[in-house]
């Protein structure tokens, strides 16, 4: 058996002062019996009743857990790389205050709603870099998420077949859980503008390890501006830089690898839709143990000593007969 508190100095205080006021309790009322020759046996039986009310009390204060009830506990849990295009288009303002901040933002929501699964980032332009490996800690993952800007990338174009191979290969070598296939997920998020030309062969290798794929596109099909030093930022011709919304090319990945396209434009975001799809994918067992969940027993012991105070006061003792 085991108990929610020890022993102590307060439950021997107790047990003390019940005594010391028993004692001169008896000894007034024989002497009362006596006086006036009458029965004084109840009082006894009074004692013991009101002696097991007490240690009942005792017991249930102690919080007794007892048992061998065992319970099994299942972790289960996805593994979602999230793959974040950083190139200059990204700091286009049709979506305020820039596609990028947006992004920022809507990637701690996801983070926060998947706090018990593995989430890992992956930043990209023409090429891709490992911002943050797949990791349960929302405070790291929220850090690198603040700290991501169009500078710590090559500003030479956008690929997307670089960011989904590292995914692919991350999810794919990750031996931690050998033996056990894992829920695993792949979030695209960009503007859409893919200059690469193997995203088609890695689409269809994540296909074939039946990796869900989904695409987030961020901006507007009308296309905004990006800043360039103190004024906006325009091509050889002097004329002014807008990047547009490339819808085609991310629904299409989506589509060749099972997935599903979302977006987030100036009258819409599917952030929350997204997570919803997500979190309908049932997480893979990562671990399984027996747990004690023998639990505080104290109730019995309290139920009881409430069943016999209330047999203590339709006892009575008689000192006087009439």
């Amino acid at each position: 058996m085991l108990w929610y508190h020890t022993f102590g100095t307060t439950e021997i205080v107790f047990i003390a002062a019940f005594v010391l006021f028993y004692i001169f309790y008896i000894i007034r009322v024989v002497r009362i019996a006596r006086s006036l020759n009458t029965p004084y046996v109840t009082v006894f039986v009074k004692l013991i009743l009101r002696s097991v009310i007490f240690a009942l009390l005792i017991v249930a204060f102690l919080g007794p857990s007892f048992g061998e009830a065992k319970r099994e506990v299942k972790a289960v849990g996805k593994d979602i790389m999230i793959c974040v295009d950083l190139s200059k288009s990204m700091d286009a303002f049709d979506i305020q205050p820039t596609r990028l901040e947006k992004v920022k933002f809507e990637m701690k929501k996801i983070v926060n709603a998947f706090n018990s699964d593995r989430v890992g980032v992956i930043i990209f332009s023409s090429e891709a870099f490992m911002q943050c490996p797949l990791t349960y800690d929302q405070n790291a993952l929220n850090l690198f998420i603040e700290t991501m800007n169009s500078s710590l990338v090559p500003s030479s174009g956008t690929d997307f077949a670089p960011p989904l191979k590292m995914a692919l290969d991350k999810l794919e070598d990750d031996k931690s859980l050998a033996g056990q296939q894992k829920s695993k997920v792949i979030i695209l998020i960009s503007d859409g503008e893919d200059f690469g030309e193997d995203t088609d062969e890695i689409s269809k290798d994540i296909e074939e390890k039946g990796i869900k794929l989904f695409t987030l596109g961020v901006g507007t099909e009308k296309g905004g501006n990006m800043y360039a030093g103190s004024g906006l930022k325009t091509d050889r011709n002097g004329n002014l830089v807008v990047s547009k919304l490339n819808v085609k090319s991310l629904r299409s990945i989506a589509n060749k690898t099972d997935g599903q396209y979302f977006e987030i434009n100036a009258t819409q975001n599917d952030v929350s839709r997204l997570i919803n799809t997500i979190d309908t994918i049932e997480g893979e067992l990562r671990d399984s143990r027996m747990v004690d969940v023998s639990a505080n027993k104290y109730f019995y012991f309290l139920a009881l000593a409430t069943a016999l105070l209330m047999l203590d006061v339709l006892i009575n003792i008689k000192t006087v007969r009439i």
